[in-house]
């Protein structure tokens, strides 16, 4: 199936299903102008976002891997008035933009982003006591996922839920030999999340715009 049929498929269902406001068109816009690559969420994915944590009841989450703060807007307008969300982000350059689009969104007030690499920035927050999290999405650089798994559930409670995104990787993720360290990185995160008896998940394959991808949500069970 063609790409441009992806792509007319989503702008179909997005027309009628997921609503872009001036904020999230500006902080897709921004990032695109400052130069960030275009790994951000598409507009139906971060529509799914805020739809797991609506459904979630998420009062708190936890999102590794900002870049312009997209998914960060879905994610903290599915949140109540008191709500809170901790945005992690290794870039200096990247993380400006994303507070910029935090802040014309009005959503400052929610959102505490954090600079630095996340590995260093997760043990504040155990140490801080800031969990547990209802939901964590992680988005970040796939050869580190294993251990930002490892955070997300020392950060999570029975009940919270666990996305990681960019598992399929067009496919090669089956690959067992392949080099890509991107690659290695989801499969060790995948068999982690398969032989723990406190999570129960799965995985589901995406084609869009963002190309022939997918994500795994887990669920902690203890």
């Amino acid at each position: 199936m063609p790409q441009q049929t992806w792509n007319a498929v989503d702008a179909y269902f997005n027309t009628l299903l997921v609503e872009e406001d001036a904020a999230l068109l500006a902080a897709g816009e921004g990032s695109e102008a400052a130069g960030l690559p275009p790994h951000q969420v598409a507009p139906n994915q971060g529509k799914l976002l805020h739809l797991l944590a609506r459904v979630q009841g998420a009062r708190s989450v936890l999102e590794i891997g900002t870049l312009g703060g997209y998914s960060t807007l879905w994610l903290a307008r599915a949140l109540p008035d008191d709500g809170r969300l901790v945005t992690l982000e290794a870039d200096e350059r990247y993380a400006r933009v994303a507070a910029d689009n935090i802040a014309r969104a009005g959503l400052d007030h929610v959102v505490d982003l954090r600079v630095g690499k996340a590995l260093d920035t997760l043990p504040r927050l155990a140490a801080e006591n800031a969990g547990p999290f209802d939901l964590v999405f992680i988005d970040a650089d796939k050869p580190t996922n294993p251990d930002y798994l490892e955070w997300a559930l020392r950060l999570t409670r029975p009940g919270s839920v666990i996305v990681g995104d960019n598992v399929v990787r067009d496919g090669a993720v089956t690959d067992p030999d392949s080099e890509d360290p991107r690659v290695q990185g989801v499969r060790r995160f995948t068999e982690l999340i398969a032989r723990n008896p406190k999570l129960t998940a799965t995985a589901i394959q995406t084609v869009g715009e963002k190309g022939y991808d997918g994500f795994v949500l887990a669920v902690v069970t203890g």
